[in-house]
């Protein structure tokens, strides 16, 4: 098991990139966090992160959760790694420079655009 804990941005599981995307499965998956969780602070990191993958998920969150750090309310931990169903690879072959591949919505086996 990794060192590392996974992403807790709200929508990290949700945005269509290569390194997101298992084919095997077909599911785009949040990542793990940027930092290991035994990692003491940097000059260029801060200890935020060791629970998010990059700052847009960093600040994704805390605009979310704002109103309850605010008020003193507990907030819930992501302890597994989230997915979003329904996603394939298809190949693009009218591109100039050579074949590219696109990750692309799918719904009942068809392609959603």
């Amino acid at each position: 098991m990794s060192n590392k804990n996974f992403c807790q941005g709200p929508t990290c599981h949700e945005q269509v990139t290569q390194d997101r995307f298992l084919k095997s499965r077909g599911v785009i998956r949040g990542r793990y966090a940027y930092f290991d969780r035994d990692v003491e602070e940097h000059y260029y990191g801060t200890k935020a992160d060791k629970y998010f993958c990059s700052q847009q998920c960093k600040f994704t969150w805390l605009s979310d959760n704002m109103e309850n750090i605010e008020h003193g309310r507990p907030i819930e931990f992501i302890r597994h790694r989230r997915e979003s169903q329904g996603y394939a690879k298809v190949k693009n072959d009218e591109s100039r420079w050579g074949p590219e591949y696109n990750i692309v919505r799918v719904d009942n086996g068809q392609i959603v655009e």
